[in-house]
């Protein structure tokens, strides 16, 4: 059984365990005495749409780069500051609820107050659990209390869209309850017969006429009494009580009051048992999709809060990784669904108004690392959220390229909101970066990779070209080398010494642009030729891509971050931009360039080994690429670490909170995302061109089995005893033809055809397979 469980309630929110069904999310605390549950609509922002280009922006472009190619990256940076950021407040210093920027924030907190008749503080309830099922999405708290066993269960249903909690005990008459509903600011509660509702309207940072929402929430008693007043909802003397709770925005839904009361309405007509068999049917639909075990799984009888502390004394706890895994799914099967929105920075799951950093979409890493496993663990339908996004963002991004740059195409720089926000951000040192709309491209293009979906890629081959042609429009000729550059922009968030000894963030040509360009480039030409158009385009991208810089190996043998061999004041930085290429794109392999993957090494050796959450979450990936599965995992050791830090702290090093969420610290979810997707990858890579099982795994991993991974147009299951696959099945999504690399320690494959099992023929390690779409075939290695 894959769950979490501990033996006494949250003492804070990073203890809760996280519930959601796409759009409503609830984290309760356990509570015996009070019992705070946390609420949240993935739909719920404050701010909204504004004009935040810089309108004078474009003619200070040439100075900037003049600055910049003299060498004078800090005057460049200077007049940048004057010049080329947004209009208004931008994010407003990560601090947007108030500004038109926006923040996601909480929906509320559910109070409920529990009176057992008796002096519960000196009557210490006893066998006290609370667990969550990863296999249902469900999660329960249960104790002993003067001779009673008390039960409850909570779920935000993936059938009805409503939270339920069902309250029982084993004894009669003996459930007692008092119900409120609150949030920091903007709200009022009222009651309405016998349904408590909370409602209000968000501020936009103009004329506080920002978002409204409402919650309703309506409780079933079996036996006892049921009052309402003075903002409550009381049940005395229950047998067993079922809550009911609602909520809405009127974000993109006009009708959202209505269809609260459709939803309350159609969740209280069916029976407790028939609404749960129904959400766990629903929600297994999605998450049954891929599966994992990694072998022994004996640390399980330890509490989950216990487990982690007891993996950095001894890591040999297979189990939890495997357990992590399907977490990482389970998150993003409960941050997102077809027509709303992608996880943010916090998935789902937040418990104040000013969520860090706004709770926005970053694009310099973030939410890109929010859909790694999306593909390779079977999340495919997941992917609508992030590209109507994306798509969302294309015109106003098509104004901020033309006032910006006076260019054609579409940017959007570092952060973006559901407001569709392209400018850059306040300050350039980390604002300016502008090739997070390519990498926005690149995630588009790897979901037509793996599903070989035409009509797909005819959807989003318009935002593609779109993006290319922005680039093809800004890259100047650098007076140095000739080389075509992007100018300005940075590494993201990261510094480097001039040789005068001033430090700067804004540059030319910065390597992990280099990469980006080359990648939107190369889908944009392969693009145009299968859908047979922009013949004329796909010639100057062709063009264009043989003058871009190269990827350089420094004196040092690192690979260099940016254009010159600058010092860094900060070599153990969190941001690994450079090694894009490496993870998640494909431009650099050992097997293909070794030298680049040799550096690429170099480099990661000097960053280190420590990092916030999600940057160790990217060097598993990493290492996982190098083919290192010892050195992967000594990562994930590092990631598992258990860690109480709250508040920014990036120089504590990130970690893992008690529930499983990633520590930045404060708490980001792309940390639970991509280590999800780096033990994928440590176990199945395909991005070489041909199919490899087990290419970075861990000693301790040695024998383990997955099934519903995928590839591009294939899912696949594969088994292994101490470390040799013996047996793969393969599933045709689409018609295709896989190349697969003979796992290592196997010398024959015999493939089955017609019942019967037959010799491939392999060419030096590998071999090849083509299927139908819809067929199945079975390899056995010996």
């Amino acid at each position: 059984m894959l769950r979490l469980w501990y033996e006494q309630p949250a003492s804070r929110w990073e203890e809760c365990v996280a519930l959601g069904n796409g759009r409503l999310g609830a984290m309760p605390d356990g509570g015996v005495l009070k019992e705070n549950i946390t609420l949240n609509d993935i739909t719920l922002w404050s701010g909204g749409k504004q004009d935040a280009d810089s309108p004078e922006a474009a003619k200070y472009l040439p100075a900037i780069r003049q600055l910049l190619f003299e060498g004078k990256n800090d005057e460049a940076q200077d007049l940048m500051y004057k010049s080329f950021v947004c209009k208004g407040a931008g994010s407003g210093q990560g601090n947007g609820a108030k500004v038109p920027y926006g923040s996601y924030e909480v929906l509320g907190n559910l109070h409920l107050d529990y009176n057992y008749g008796v002096d519960a503080v000196s009557a210490k309830p006893s066998k006290y659990m609370r667990e969550f099922s990863l296999e249902e999405a469900i999660a329960r708290t249960s104790y002993t209390l003067d001779g009673t066993v008390y039960t409850r269960e909570y779920f935000t249903s993936f059938d009805t869209d409503v939270l339920i909690i069902r309250l029982t005990a084993d004894k009669l008459k003996k459930i007692n309850i008092a119900l409120s509903i609150d949030r920091p600011e903007q709200f009022k509660t009222a009651l309405v017969g016998d349904e408590l509702q909370m409602s209000g309207q968000l501020e936009n940072g103009t004329n506080g006429k920002g978002m409204q929402y409402i919650t309703r929430i309506k409780i079933k008693s079996e036996g006892g009494k049921l009052t309402a007043g003075k903002g409550t909802l009381q049940v005395k003397d229950a047998n067993a009580v079922t809550i009911y709770l609602a909520a809405s925005t009127d974000y993109r839904n006009s009708d959202f009051m209505n269809q609260s009361t459709k939803n309350l309405a159609s969740a209280m007509r069916r029976k407790y048992s028939a609404a749960k068999l129904a959400h766990v049917q629903k929600y297994q639909q999605l998450f049954n999709r891929a599966k994992l075990s990694l072998g022994s799984d004996d640390k399980k009888s330890l509490p989950t809060d216990k487990r982690l502390v007891a993996f950095t004394a001894d890591s040999n706890d297979p189990g939890l990784a495997a357990l992590y895994y399907q977490f990482g799914r389970y998150l993003l099967i409960c941050s997102t669904r077809p027509g709303l929105l992608p996880p943010n920075l916090q998935g789902l799951w937040a418990n104040t108004i000013n969520t860090p950093w706004n709770g926005d979409y970053h694009l310099n890493i973030n939410i890109q690392m929010n859909h790694w496993p999306l593909n390779v663990t079977n999340l495919p339908m997941l992917n609508e959220p992030f590209y109507s996004l994306v798509a969302n963002i294309v015109e106003p991004g098509t104004k901020t390229a033309k006032v910006y740059y006076n260019a054609e195409g579409w940017v959007a720089h570092v952060i973006t909101n559901v407001w569709g926000y392209t400018s850059p951000g306040e300050h350039p040192s980390w604002g300016s970066f502008n090739t997070g709309s390519a990498w926005l491209c690149q995630m588009l293009w790897t979901h037509y990779i793996y599903t070989q979906d035409k009509t797909y890629l005819s959807k989003i081959y318009t935002i593609l070209k779109g993006s290319a042609e922005f680039y093809l429009a800004t890259l100047v000729k650098d007076p140095d080398t000739g080389w075509l550059v992007t100018a300005p922009s940075n590494s993201p968030e990261n510094t480097f010494i001039l040789p005068s000894g001033k430090m700067a963030n804004v540059c030319v040509a910065p390597t992990m642009d280099n990469q980006l360009i080359r990648a939107l480039f190369g889908y944009v030409i392969q693009a145009s030729g299968e859908l047979n158009t922009d013949e004329a385009l796909r010639k100057k991208l062709q063009e264009a891509v043989q003058k871009l810089p190269p990827n350089q190996i420094g004196k040092d043998g690192r690979l260099m971050e940016w254009l010159q061999e600058y010092t860094e004041p900060d070599p153990e930085h969190r941001h690994v931009s450079h090694l894009w290429a490496l993870y998640p794109g494909n431009e650099i392999t050992p097997e293909k360039t070794p030298d680049l993957a040799k550096a690429a090494r170099a480099s990661l050796e000097k960053r280190g080994d420590q990092g916030t959450g999600w940057s160790l979450a990217w060097k598993i990936n990493l290492w996982a690429r190098l083919h290192d599965g010892e050195r992967a995992y000594k990562t994930l050791q590092r990631f598992f670490r258990p860690t109480s830090v709250q508040g920014f702290d990036m120089q504590s090093g990130g970690g893992t909170y008690a529930n499983l969420f990633c520590a930045h610290p404060p708490f980001q979810i792309d940390g639970n995302f991509g280590t999800t997707a780096g033990i994928s990858e440590m176990l199945l890579q395909s991005h070489n061109g041909y199919v490899e099982f087990l290419p970075a795994t861990p000693s301790l991993w040695k024998d383990g089995s997955f099934s519903g991974w995928c590839v591009p147009g294939a899912e696949v299951s594969a088994v292994w005893h101490n470390m040799i696959v013996s047996q793969v099945n393969i599933y045709a999504v689409a018609d295709t033809k896989l190349t697969i690399k003979m796992p290592a320690q196997v010398s024959k494959a015999e493939v089955l055809q017609k019942g019967k099992y037959v010799p491939v023929q392999t060419s030096g390690d590998f071999f090849n397979i083509t299927l139908k779409k819809g067929e199945t075939t079975t390899i056995r290695f010996q």
